[in-house]
Formats: structure tokens, sequence, C-alpha cells
């Protein structure tokens, strides 16, 4: 079918027979590794690493010197494309980050131009092009970008939010003024991850971290729409290789089912959400993804072994289940008890395979 090594992903992704269930883990690239804080401080800022393709290609490698996960993960920002919009991006210590230059009214989304993924994020591909060179097909690569609905809350509030004052009161007041922003970062976000796979990335995954905060007529008004643009723009495979697409809604809960029916091949599930309950919502119609809570990485090695088997129990037996946690790893997690995690994986799901 490929010619990685280890496809157990793909296949597991395209809801084909695995031998056990794959494992990776949302930001196994990060801050919980000391290798990472190592090449972070050589770096000088969060930016500046992400800007580097041999610094980028270097920190998302790491996880697989340690773990013997079933894929990498392209280690970048989801808000690498409103930075290219030219909206000013930068990081304030421990606030996360924020735009000089946040868009609110018709003019300042009149002006958004969608960036060229070859000249304005060309640090991205040319990271992208370095890491395969460097997995040399060990294991498959996930390329990535925000939601436009996710992006749009950063552009829009000009940086994180608990209310989402703004973005809400153009929705509400505007909301044709917020289709004309969501669309451009549809497209915008369409031309970087088609930039993406003829770079080299051979899954894709769109994070919606937002999506969850609308109400369910307006998650199918402002966010799954576009996610679905971008879906049926992408190509559906390259050199005969079927490319799987995965989204990720946190707090999507029954709007899997809604989800399960954009064209994606997978959805990534919460930890608020049974991997049962979720089967049920999608029919079987697209892969699972997920659902360890990333607290329980805190717990000991006995007790993550549990936790893991719960989850596969959880989604039970066949094919289309990839295991990962329900959200990012906080950085604070022992890399001892991800190899608990990684250990248990391998040992505890073949029985839920070869049925």
């Amino acid at each position: 079918m490929t010619n990685l090594k280890n496809d157990l992903l793909l296949r597991a992704l395209l809801r084909l027979p695995v031998e056990r269930t794959p494992v990776w883990m949302m930001r196994q690239a990060g801050r919980y590794l000391p290798e990472y804080r190592q090449t972070r401080a050589k770096a000088g800022s969060f930016m500046k690493l992400c800007c580097t393709p041999e610094l980028a290609c270097e920190v998302t490698l790491q996880p697989l010197r340690r773990y013997a996960f079933d894929a990498a993960i392209l280690f970048s920002d989801i808000l690498t494309v409103p930075d290219a919009m030219g909206l000013g991006l930068y990081f304030v210590e421990g606030e996360g980050p924020k735009f000089s230059y946040p868009v609110r009214d018709a003019q300042a989304i009149k002006k958004l131009a969608i960036p060229d993924p070859e000249s304005d994020l060309r640090y991205v591909t040319d990271a992208i092009r370095l890491i395969v060179g460097e997995l040399n097909g060990q294991v498959p690569l996930i390329g990535f970008s925000g939601s436009p609905w996710t992006i749009a809350t950063y552009m829009v509030e000009g940086g994180s939010s608990k209310e989402f004052a703004n973005i809400k009161s153009l929705l509400f007041d505007e909301p044709e003024l917020l289709h004309q922003l969501l669309d451009k970062n549809a497209q915008a976000i369409t031309e970087y991850l088609k930039a993406q796979i003829a770079a080299g990335v051979q899954i894709v995954m769109i994070f919606d971290t937002w999506g969850g905060v609308l109400a369910p007529d307006k998650y199918r008004e402002f966010s799954l729409p576009y996610m679905q643009q971008i879906i049926q723009a992408l190509p559906h495979e390259v050199n005969g290789q079927v490319i799987p697409k995965i989204l990720f809604t946190k707090g999507a809960g029954p709007l899997l089912a809604d989800m399960a029916l954009s064209g994606c091949d997978a959805l990534g599930v919460d930890w608020m959400t049974s991997l049962t309950d979720a089967r049920t919502y999608v029919q079987d119609k697209v892969a699972l993804q997920g659902n360890l809570d990333p607290s329980v990485l805190y717990a000991r090695p006995e007790i993550i072994k549990q936790e893991v088997s719960k989850v596969l129990a959880d989604y039970g037996n066949g094919p289309g289940h990839v295991f990962n946690l329900g959200h990012g790893i906080h950085p604070g997690i022992d890399p001892e008890h991800v190899a608990a995690m990684v250990e248990a994986v391998h040992e505890l799901s073949p029985q839920h395979h070869n049925h």
C-alpha cells in the first residue's frame, strides 16, 4: 500500500485491518521533553523555533527517538497562517499568542491577502521536506492547520480568549462579515495544506480547538462547513496513496455525527465523550482518534496502563481506532509516563484486533 516501513496509522485511519492500535500524541514534540526545552532555548524564542526549518525538523523527530510512536507530527503552530496574512503574531511569556493588528471590521477583513505557502510560509514546507528526508519512510508525517473558525477567534480577539466577546459579537451582529473572514481563512488553509501535501506529509489534521464554544446550530453554520470546504478541495490521493484527513473539534460530543458526513476519514475525540458513544454517533463511517484524558499521564505507570486498557475497551474490537490523548499533553508530564502509555498500547491493543 505504501513505501512506509510502518503504515499502521494510515491503515487505521482508512479503517483497514491492523495488528495493533497505532499510537501518537497531540503535542508529542513539546515542553514535556527536556531535549525540546534545550532546542527551544537554543532558538531563543518559540517563533524562531517554528521559523527555522532545521530546528523544527529536530523537535519533530525528538519524540520518535524516545518512543515507538506510529507517526511524526510537523512541529509548527496553528497561527502561522494569520501571521503570514500580516497580523503581526508575537508571544507573551505566560499569556500565549497575541496579534498586533486584530481583524474587527469590514475594511480589515477586505485587506487580508491569501498567503502563498511557498513564499510566505516557506519555512513550513522547507521543514516538511527536511523531516520527510530524515524519516526516510520510517513512519508517516502528519501535517496540520487550525480550522477557519479557531484561527478567526485569535484574529478577531487579538489573542487567546475566555469569553470570545469580540468574535461572538461579530457572529450575532454581522454574520455576513464573519462568513467573509471564514471563507478567506478556508481559502488560505486549503492552499497551505495543499502545499504541505506537495512537500510530503502523508496525513493532514485540522484542529478546531474552539469549535466547542459554539452552540450546535452556530457550529453547523460557522465552523463545520468551512472545514468541509477545505477537505473537499484537498487531493484525495497522491501517487496512488490516499491522504487521510482528520478533523478534531474539542467539545464536539454529539456533533461528531454531523462531522462524520464532512468527507473526512477520521475524527479526533476528546475525553468528555466516550468512544462507545462516539462510535454510535458516527456509525462507523469514519475512524476515531483518542481519547485518554491527558491528566492521566500525571498518574503512576500502573494506573496509566489501567486507563489505556479502558480506552481500548471503550472503543472495542475491530479497525478504525487510533490511540491518542483527548487533547495535547500537558507540559509538566514525566516523559517516563509517556513511555508507559505507549508500551501499554503496544501490549494491550493486539487483543482488540484479529477477531
